[in-house]
């Protein structure tokens, strides 16, 4: 019978551990599609959330071709992210500002799991509760 050697280095033993850390952390995030809106129809997005070893909820956001908040009928000041906690409460994850009229990505870190996330338009960042234009939504994780 023959015996077959095996060699492996210190840097492919490392290389080999970073990419199944990589495809590990990668796939135990939750990644959702926003629903197509009425109110700003070109505009599409995605929500990639992840729990961090603190257990604590990464959120990611990642939206394209959303039209400026002075474009809607009727006119806004900004968009604001919501999440919809388990217990069905709305928490104002923050004010979407943006470089790229084109591209948007907003990330955010929430200790509460997140049931649901929607941005809305609205004329003050710094609301408690949103209001009734919702423009984007995803369905319930």
């Amino acid at each position: 019978m023959k015996t077959i050697k095996f060699s492996i280095s210190i840097k492919q033993v490392i290389l080999i551990l970073s990419i199944l850390f990589l495809v590990v952390s990668v796939s135990c995030a939750k990644k959702t599609v926003f629903n197509n809106s009425p109110i700003t129809p070109a505009a599409r997005g995605e929500v990639s959330v992840k729990k961090d070893k603190n257990k604590n909820y990464n959120i990611e956001l990642q939206i394209s071709y959303l039209a400026e908040p002075e474009r809607l009928n009727p006119p806004r000041m900004t968009y604001v992210v919501w999440m919809l906690t388990e217990d069905d409460n709305p928490i104002n994850l923050g004010q979407i500002i943006s470089t790229s009229k084109l591209h948007v990505k907003f990330e955010t870190v929430s200790s509460s799991k997140p049931k649901l996330i929607f941005v809305t338009a609205e004329d003050d960042p710094s609301v408690l509760y949103p209001g009734n234009m919702r423009i984007l939504e995803t369905d319930k994780f």
